[in-house]
């Protein structure tokens, strides 16, 4: 006997998944890569024949993307629940390339704020919406293989960047490398035109629907917001990422600059060696922290920040060995094995996120998360860094310090958060049983 499983209508809507998938994860790789290209031409940028940037200014330019990314967030994700989302996901790409470009134009420091700023604004409408698409186009029991394959593009896609832009600096000028990162997206708005559009909780459960806390079952768009609020599990996922966004968004913006300034590395040793580190622990990281999620999940609905729990608290410590390692093959490799940790986090901790509101709060959702993951975790820690640095003598020792003081701490934070509200909601669970 057939089964809808085998219908002709479900073989098409697992090939408009699959398409939605591979488009969508495509695109974002292109997301990162002109979000992180700007970190490697740090020291370039400090140089008195280019814009003569310092620290404190480099961090302000670093964090006024997330700004505007995370303030922005909100209205994406209202509309993204509302109204038709491949238009907005297609406008946002357009958006963020435009703004990339404008970053090659730069005089000064506030004509390169402005063009990151830009960038800002594009990016929300993507990273608000895109993965709540992709929760409607595959099952529960799938989504956390499925985000950390959309998910690969942040580690590859930085790794790229940082290539891509000390490649273009060093053979062409520091301009260039913006012209090259975000000319592409222009042609990929287009791409993103034909993008189907599923239909809202058409792969949801609905006894999975029924069990997420009543505070939250509100109507998508601003009244959501409220009840986000009184969704513990919700909050706590996010509470934990904001903190584990900090430490990783501080890394992420600093560590070429820390490999050229602090450990002697030239920039293209710094972009390539650090790219190489971050693409290789992203594409096993991301993969399996997904693929052991989904199983793990078939013996406790809390495996997703159990997870992310004990791999960020194993990261932490190694994370305050890798800024004071001396030996630089000993530094690298761990290095490598703090990403890797890290990583392992990323499909779990946003599956969380998606599984703990109903399906039409998922873009609002994810855009409240992005607006507090980015407010509280890497818009403050660049520059909380950099002026620290400043204040310290805005060279190598002061670096260090600064990165000492914030990023083990926040990584750690995180860990410890994550478990406890995985621990919190198993006992609301039994005490509700009981």
């Amino acid at each position: 006997m057939a089964t809808l499983a085998d219908s002709p209508d479900a073989a098409q809507m697992r090939r408009h998944a699959r398409a939605a998938l591979i488009i969508l994860t495509f695109i974002n790789l292109f997301n990162y890569i002109d979000r992180y290209v700007f970190a490697i031409l740090g020291e370039t940028l400090k140089k008195p024949t280019t814009l003569g940037l310092t620290d404190g200014q480099l961090g302000w330019v670093g964090a006024s993307f997330m700004v505007v990314y995370a303030l922005t967030s909100p209205v994406f994700g209202t509309l993204g629940d509302r109204q038709g989302r491949s238009r907005l996901i297609a406008s946002g790409v357009a958006i963020w390339s435009v703004g990339t470009m404008l970053g090659g134009f730069a005089r000064g420091f506030w004509t390169l704020l402005g063009g990151r700023s830009v960038v800002g604004v594009g990016e929300a409408a993507y990273g608000s919406i895109a993965p709540a698409v992709l929760s409607d186009h595959y099952p529960k029991a799938e989504r956390g293989r499925v985000l950390s394959i959309f998910y690969i593009a942040i580690p590859v896609g930085a790794a790229l960047g940082y290539i891509l832009g000390g490649e273009m600096d060093h053979a062409f000028g520091w301009r260039a490398a913006f012209f090259i990162a975000g000319a592409p997206g222009l042609v990929l708005a287009l791409l993103l035109m034909r993008l189907r559009d599923p239909q809202r909780g058409t792969q949801d459960d609905p006894s999975d629907v029924d069990a997420i806390p009543h505070g939250s079952a509100l109507s998508g768009g601003w009244p959501a917001y409220r009840g986000f609020f009184r969704n513990r599990p919700y909050m706590g996922t996010v509470l934990g990422y904001a903190a584990y966004t900090f430490g990783l968004g501080a890394m992420s913006f600093w560590m070429p600059m820390f490999l050229q300034r602090v450990r002697g590395f030239t920039e293209r040793d710094a972009g390539t060696g650090f790219g190489k580190i971050v693409v290789i622990t992203g594409l096993v990281g991301t993969l399996a922290g997904g693929w052991l999620g989904d199983r793990l999940l078939r013996h406790t609905p809390r495996a997703y920040l159990y997870l992310a729990g004990v791999t960020t608290l194993i990261a932490a410590p190694l994370a305050y060995a890798a800024l004071t390692i001396t030996d630089r093959t000993t530094m690298l490799w761990t290095f490598f094995a703090v990403q890797l940790l890290l990583f392992a986090s990323t499909g779990p901790v946003n599956s969380a996120i998606l599984n703990a509101v109903i399906p039409t709060q998922r873009a609002t959702a994810m855009a409240f998360s992005i607006l507090m993951i980015h407010l509280l975790g890497d818009v403050p820690s660049p520059i909380l860094i950099g002026n620290v640095s400043f204040a310290q003598g805005d060279n190598a020792a002061s670096l260090q310090h600064s990165l000492l003081m914030f990023v083990p701490p926040s990584i750690m934070l995180a860990g410890i958060i994550w478990m406890a509200t995985a621990l919190w909601s198993s006992r609301a669970k039994v005490t509700a049983a009981g």
